[in-house]
Parts: structure tokens; C-alpha cells; sequence
């Protein structure tokens, strides 16, 4: 999730904030971070859902507006019947 950051990493960026925040400050700040990122993953995936949707509509459409080709005329018989032969049912 975090890349290359190990747990070296997070432990140091955790002690420098809070340095700069106070321990009171810190887990307010952790709560709107969670919070924030929670509200632009819902925005992401109603962003990604809209597209889907929009793109299966614009697929009908162009289905929709195809022109129907007509039905080939039927073949004619590849079989010639002599007279007196009797065609078989």
C-alpha cells in the first residue's frame, strides 16, 4: 500500500508528527486523514461507476443505430429436376 515505506519509515514519520502535532492533536488529525481518505475512495468509485455506465449506454446506442441489413434473397434450387422425375418430399 505504501510502497517502499518499511516500518523503520512509519515509526520515524509517526515520532515527527507527533513532535510537531502534540500528543493530543494526533489522534484528531488520524481521524480526519481516515475519514478523508475514505471520502475520495467513494468519489473514486462513483467516478469509475458513472464511466461503466456511460460506456455500456454509448455501446447500446451505437447498436441501436446500426442499420438492420436486409436478408439475402433466397438461393435458388442447386438441384434441376428433368421431366418425369419426381421430386422427393
Amino acid at each position: 500500500m505504501f510502497g517502499s515505506i518499511g516500518v523503520t519509515e512509519l515509526v520515524i514519520i509517526f515520532v515527527i508528527a507527533l513532535i510537531v502535532f502534540g500528543p493530543r492533536k494526533l489522534p484528531e488529525l488520524g481521524k480526519s486523514l481516515g475519514k478523508s481518505i475514505n471520502e475520495f475512495k467513494k468519489a473514486s468509485n462513483e467516478l469509475q461507476h458513472t464511466l461503466e455506465q456511460e460506456i455500456r449506454v454509448e455501446e447500446q446506442q451505437k447498436v441501436a443505430a446500426a442499420p438492420v441489413a436486409d436478408p439475402p434473397p433466397p438461393a435458388p434450387a442447386t438441384e434441376s429436376t428433368a421431366p418425369g422425375d419426381t421430386v422427393p418430399r
